[in-house]
């Protein structure tokens, strides 16, 4: 028998302040007709003042352990994927761990920017099938708003804030294809491409700093880099593009979306879209997207999954999953 880790539960939050693309309309050169031709995106949420990630990370936990039917002590570790935690330290994942009054195991958080939550599934598959826990609870959580130069039209308009989670319990599989849970996965980095996606400040430098991005370069390298990363991973599956039921896409950019459906073979009505709502809530996003799909009744037990996901760093990957 092989232990898998299964998904027992997913949920979400978004912040209740909804900015549709009009808002931006007063203060850039921009307009709704051109932000949704360029990205897809119609609206995002926005965190209110004084609204942390780790509140929003706290709200898709316990929506998460509502859907498992589990209490907070039934979870071994907490892994939060985000870019824009509280603090400096301590990690976003203890505070969730303090805010769910979870009084056992660990926390910690994953920073790879938008691909954050594929290497914390990663990270917490790897938890599971070693033994070190019997369940995971994985966060994706951000606040990008927070990082916004509000001058620069062509990545101001583009992001949004949220969070969603979801929950790996071991299970017993036959350790085939058919095991519900995370049958493989693929993860990659490459530092030579920092400069087209980055914030330009940090603790060292000793400012916070804005996202800056290089959008057409972006674009190019996601295109290449996230069906590669998808192909790998169902590879190392034993599976092939035209098993998959859905595919769960880092919600970045609709034309990014269609593009890798497109290299992968599948049409768009097998893959889980939430762009237009959401923005891009980076490594909350394909969370957001799974608990959303769940509510929506498009993913079903059994069905074959591939999350695939690329960020600043560059850092990119995939993970393939039967729920």
């Amino acid at each position: 028998m092989t232990i898998r880790a299964v998904v027992r539960g997913v949920g979400h939050y978004l912040p209740e302040r909804v900015v549709p693309n009009s808002e931006f309309e007063a203060s850039l050169d921009t307009s709704d007709e051109w932000i949704k031709a360029r990205s897809g995106i119609e609206r995002r949420h926005f965190a209110a003042e004084g609204e942390t990630t780790s509140d929003l990370a706290t709200h898709a936990a316990r929506a998460a352990l509502a859907h498992a039917g589990l209490q907070a002590d039934d979870i071994d570790a907490i892994i939060v994927a985000t870019s824009t935690a509280d603090l400096t330290f301590p990690s976003a994942a203890t505070m969730v761990q303090a805010n769910l009054g979870m009084t056992r195991g660990f926390a910690f958080d994953v920073q790879a920017v938008c691909a954050g939550f594929v290497f914390a599934l990663t990270n917490a598959n790897a938890l599971i099938i070693s033994r070190q826990a019997q369940r995971v609870l994985v966060i994706g959580a951000e606040t990008f708003s927070r990082i916004m130069d509000w001058q620069d039209r062509s990545t101001c308009v583009l992001f949004g804030d949220g969070a969603g989670a979801l929950i790996l319990e071991a299970q017993q599989g036959q350790g085939d294809v058919s095991d519900r849970g995370i049958l493989a996965a693929d993860l990659n980095s490459d530092g030579r491409h920092r400069d087209i996606l980055y914030v330009d400040g940090g603790i060292s430098t000793q400012s916070t700093g804005f996202l800056r991005m290089e959008g057409k370069e972006v674009f190019r390298h996601a295109i290449e880099k996230l069906a590669a990363t998808a192909h790998t991973a169902l590879e190392k599956a034993g599976l092939k593009d035209s098993d998959v039921d859905w595919i769960v896409p880092h919600q970045a950019n609709i034309r990014i979306i269609q593009g890798t459906a497109k290299k992968m073979g599948l049409p768009m009505d097998r893959v889980v879209v939430t762009v237009q709502d959401h923005g891009n809530t980076s490594a909350a996003s394909i969370p957001l997207a799974l608990s959303v799909g769940v509510a929506r009744g498009q993913i079903k037990p059994n069905d074959l999954l591939v999350t695939e996901a690329i960020g600043g760093g560059l850092a990119w990957g995939a993970v393939v999953l039967r729920w």
